[in-house]
């Protein structure tokens, strides 16, 4: 069995050079791999507003909103999160995540992918 990582690592929030596009809209920005996190991934993402993607994924999400607003989940049970909310995403959630302004966020998702 391989090693995890015994000590502490810092990532930036930064949407820096190795961010990749997830549609049009929205930029994702890695920082912690399924490789180095095992057990779960981590990342920076950035939403301009109007920005919309669908919700369902095969694994849970908590999403920090550093700034910006958000619209999270299925018409009437959806939630708004600003900067300083997070959000817990289950895994099959339905609905759809929308950048209601220009929005900066970091998720941690379990399982890693």
């Amino acid at each position: 069995m391989a090693a995890t990582h015994s000590r502490a690592h810092r990532f930036s929030s930064a949407i820096g050079d190795d961010a990749v596009p997830f549609g049009d809209r929205i930029l994702i920005a890695p920082a912690l791999g399924k490789e180095a996190g095992r057990s779960m991934s981590a990342y920076t993402s950035f939403l301009y507003a109007g920005a919309r993607a669908d919700l369902p994924a095969s694994y849970a999400e908590v999403w920090v909103v550093l700034s910006g607003a958000l619209r999270v989940g299925a018409e009437s049970d959806a939630v708004t999160v600003r900067a300083g909310d997070f959000v817990h995403v289950p895994e099959q959630a339905p609905g759809v995540v929308e950048a209601l302004e220009d929005t900066t966020m970091v998720c941690v998702s379990v399982p890693a992918h």
